[in-house]
């Protein structure tokens, strides 16, 4: 089932999507089963992972590329759910944006893009001459593209967070990591006018297991033999639920146009800036080299996507 919180235009849409896979040997508690069907609205399905595992990988991902128009077809690995496999949590996002300022496609023209490596790839970069939302701080830049004004009055833009040292990403994104309230307080406030300004034109597809991350951030006890699902679901057999996997995949493409976006994420449970230019001032913005981007959302402030562009080639 899909969140009905798509926009009617084709220039824009977002929808989010959960979806959740129950052994028939467990089920929900009521006060729980009242939140998946309320506030997550999530389509629920009852399974036998004991006898069907290998079908019930193949119904999650085609759950996860009918509610990601395509762009991920395969979250979960085919060994990603065992016979004593209980429960599968799914959640998908899709966001597809149009720029408010769309590029020329007819300018855009292959540049040198430097990895981090020392190494430089020829690619694809949009330009514009026109003023563009950017501030500048003391080792990098901040560009904010906003996409076209939706009919619900919500607000999104993409925002590139670019360090002026060409292998300065890194520490860009543990100062931001570290630093509450980074983000607000450090995008742009207003247009100004640019001098060199060069964009690259991605595709990047990203799929991990995130259970070792979350481990090394802190979050453990959802992993341990001692987590204790029992407020959220009722079994029939004598057994404990823990976490055994977390699926994580995302695609993303940014254009002359605009961007097409989608995440899905797989959780398994089983037994056992406020600086303001001149006007005379001119602002090059050079992103030729690796970048941290971000889409939220500006009147919530909830971040949608975030991720790194260490090769526009990789897609």
């Amino acid at each position: 089932m899909t969140s009905p919180i798509s926009d009617e235009s084709e220039r824009a849409q977002l929808s989010v999507a959960n979806g959740v896979w129950v052994d028939k040997t467990i089920s929900f508690k009521p006060s729980f089963k009242e939140v998946v069907d309320t506030v997550y609205e999530a389509a629920c399905n009852q399974v036998d992972f004991r006898t069907e595992a290998k079908e019930v990988v193949k119904e999650v991902n085609l759950w996860a590329e009918k509610h990601t128009k395509g762009l991920i077809k395969q979250v979960l690995p085919v060994n990603a759910v065992k016979k004593f496999t209980r429960l599968i949590f799914a959640n998908a996002i899709y966001f597809k944006g149009t720029w408010n300022d769309v590029f020329d496609e007819a300018v855009t023209k292959d540049y040198n893009f430097h990895l981090l490596n020392g190494t430089k790839v020829r690619v694809p970069f949009m330009r514009s001459w026109s003023s563009q939302f950017v501030c500048e701080h003391d080792d990098f830049k901040v560009l904010g593209l906003h996409y076209s004004q939706w009919r619900d009055k919500r607000k999104f833009t993409m925002y590139f967070f670019l360090p002026n040292a060409k292998d300065g990403l890194k520490s860009l994104i543990e100062k931001i990591s570290s630093t509450s309230h980074f983000l607000d307080d450090h995008i742009p406030t207003s247009y100004v006018e640019v001098g060199k300004f060069l964009l690259p034109k991605f595709k990047i597809g990203i799929e991990f297991e995130a259970s070792e991350m979350l481990e090394e951030l802190g979050v453990v006890l959802p992993f341990d033999d001692e987590a204790n699902f029992s407020e959220m679901v009722e079994s029939s057999v004598d057994e404990s639920l823990n976490v055994s996997g977390i699926h994580h995949k995302a695609f993303v493409e940014v254009n002359e146009y605009g961007t097409e976006a989608a995440a899905v994420t797989v959780d398994e449970d089983c037994g056992c800036c406020l600086e303001e230019n001149p006007p005379s001032y001119k602002v090059d913005f050079v992103a030729d080299h690796p970048f941290l981007f971000v889409i939220r959302e500006d009147v919530t402030r909830v971040v949608l996507f975030m991720g790194q562009v260490n090769d526009p080639r990789i897609g």
